[in-house]
């Protein structure tokens, strides 16, 4: 596949992984006073601030664009090669813990393929752009430590 449709197809992740969190958010499904669904959307904030923090602000796209600067593989990329959608999908998570209902499971859905489709993208441009991503990949998993 070639570049251009990858970054479209990324372009439409980032829109269907929105949708989800929207769908959550009208639903009443993303927020809770529960102290479990403060605990996992915290720990989702303070991993996205740490991504965001050990990546940088070289880039902050809507498509996924490789950036120069080389691999990032310090911080929570060391753990996980996607932890801003994990940090993502594990806030959503929360709230449908919260609200358990097949409306919240199908928003969760949503936004879990948005945040794949995303990666997936974003890992075949990456390995096209720096040879060192495919042993990266190969000994770091996408969203869980040692998991998956």
């Amino acid at each position: 596949m070639n570049s251009a449709v990858l970054k479209t197809l990324s372009l439409v992740g980032l829109l269907v992984m929105f949708a989800g969190l929207v769908g959550l958010y009208q639903a009443h499904s993303l927020f809770s006073w529960s102290p479990l669904t403060i605990a996992l959307q915290a720990a989702a904030i303070a991993l996205m601030l740490w991504a965001r923090v050990t990546f940088g602000t070289r880039s902050f796209h809507a498509s996924a664009d490789p950036t120069a600067g080389g691999l990032v593989d310090t911080g929570p990329y060391h753990y996980i090669r996607h932890p801003i959608y994990t940090a993502v999908c594990l806030y959503g998570l929360g709230g449908i813990v919260a609200h358990p209902s097949v409306l919240s499971a199908v928003f969760g859905a949503v936004l879990l393929l948005g945040s794949l489709t995303r990666m997936l993208c974003e890992e075949h441009l990456l390995r096209q752009a720096l040879p060192a991503y495919t042993a990266y990949a190969s000994v770091t998993k996408r969203m869980i430590p040692y998991v998956f």
